[in-house]
């Protein structure tokens, strides 16, 4: 562009010059003519600059999210291929051999099933412990019950025992009748043991099944979530099986591309953290351009923007300025017990990344991860030079076509 305005500027300059000699051509006149472009290319340049910083730095970062098995077998399907193949959220990446993962499935399966009829069986023995402790406590209600009776008729006994004996030291008393009580005494004495007997009888029979029925429930034991502990145990390791009988298929998480792909049928997985199988590159990536410090005093999140990249020859991108990153590694000190020290030599500063947002146009175009390229901001200033920024721009993305190479 600048050529071009030069370009311009001399044919104007040969015209009234030279060819035309509206003015005269000595040294007065040459020294303007050479002044005013070098005076106007600077205060273009400058301005544009400001108004319409660019970036020659331009990079596309995607996030890799290598792939580890949560669980260890033999690979007896890959149905992925390596490269340009998008491979969409939820695809199968690869299987592991599930026959170990669904044994252990059956096997808790069956002792489930046991272990809740074992809780059924239990909970019935526990409903006839509290159905005998029921019945030794009327049992004992009934004796208690005898037990008053028999008492108060034996006291009745007892105080006509001694009615009678008072009569017949009186002498007005038969002897016949106070043998007759005392036998009637002894009677009732015997009947009060007996009623004490049962109900001793039946207070032991309640603790025997009190005691049945807390060894039914130290079986059952406490619940959890509503089950026994022994079933909710037995069910959280068949969770646990069917989870890892789940994940012997391994899915994609994203839109992704596969890279590094390595893994074929008949390889053993170990399902070890660090023990990646393979990676996978997002579709979407982040486009970032770095500014030099002053060049973004008019940048606003919302400006418009372009970029071009070298994959993408001839190819202008529109994308807006999502944000401006405030932030990088020379501001940053990090936590130790050391005074920070200044370096000998002062480091350049470092600039500052702007993130873009790609138009919506230019979203399905395929972003390299790592292309570089060069970009442009449109501040919301000087709009009219804003088209000689974009012919530069465009000028160098038709250059990328250009392999300069010797061999």
């Amino acid at each position: 562009m600048d050529v071009l305005i030069l370009g311009i500027y001399s044919f104007f300059v040969w015209l009234i010059f030279i060819k035309l000699k509206w003015l005269p051509w000595n040294i007065t006149s040459q020294v303007i003519v050479v002044i005013i472009p070098v005076v106007g290319m600077a205060i273009l340049l400058l301005t544009l600059n400001v108004v319409a910083p660019s970036s020659s730095d331009v990079r596309v970062y995607k996030y890799t999210i290598p792939i580890v098995s949560q669980v260890r077998g033999r690979v007896i399907e890959v149905p992925v291929e390596e490269g340009n193949r998008l491979v969409k959220k939820g695809d199968v990446l690869f299987r592991i051999d599930p026959t170990p993962y669904q044994l252990d499935v059956n096997v808790l399966e069956a002792q489930l099933a046991n272990a809740q009829a074992g809780q059924r069986e239990t909970e019935e023995s526990l409903k006839a412990s509290r159905a005998k402790v029921a019945e030794a406590r009327s049992a004992i209600a009934q004796a208690t019950s005898q037990v008053s009776a028999a008492n108060a008729t034996f006291e009745l006994a007892r105080k006509r025992v001694q009615q009678y004996r008072e009569l017949v030291r009186s002498g007005a008393g038969s002897k016949f009748d106070l043998e007759r009580a005392e036998t009637d005494l002894r009677s009732q004495e015997s009947g009060l043991q007996a009623a004490r007997s049962l109900q001793a009888q039946a207070r032991s029979a309640e603790a025997a099944a009190a005691a049945g029925e807390q060894q039914v429930v130290q079986r059952l034991g406490a619940k959890v979530n509503g089950e026994y502990a022994q079933v909710a145990q037995i069910r959280a390791q068949l969770e646990n099986a069917k989870w890892q009988l789940a994940e012997t298929t391994t899915r994609s998480p994203c839109d992704c591309y596969v890279v590094n792909l390595q893994l074929r049928p008949g390889a053993f997985v170990a399902g070890l953290p660090l023990n990646a199988v393979m990676t996978l590159v997002e579709a979407d990536g982040h486009v970032v351009a770095l500014y030099n410090q002053n060049e973004l005093h008019q940048v606003e999140p919302g400006n418009e923007a372009e970029f071009t990249l070298k994959t993408l020859p001839g190819r202008v991108i529109k994308a807006k300025v999502d944000s401006v990153i405030w932030a990088q590694g020379q501001g940053q000190l990090q936590a130790s017990g050391s005074i920070p020290q200044s370096s000998y030599a002062a480091m350049p500063p470092g600039r500052f990344a702007v993130k873009f947002d790609i138009a919506e146009d230019d979203r399905q175009l395929f972003l390299a991860a790592g292309a570089a390229g060069d970009a442009a901001i449109y501040t919301t200033h000087g709009h009219h030079i804003h088209i000689i920024r974009k012919v530069i721009l465009r000028v160098g993305s038709y250059v990328n076509y250009l392999v300069l190479k010797l061999h």
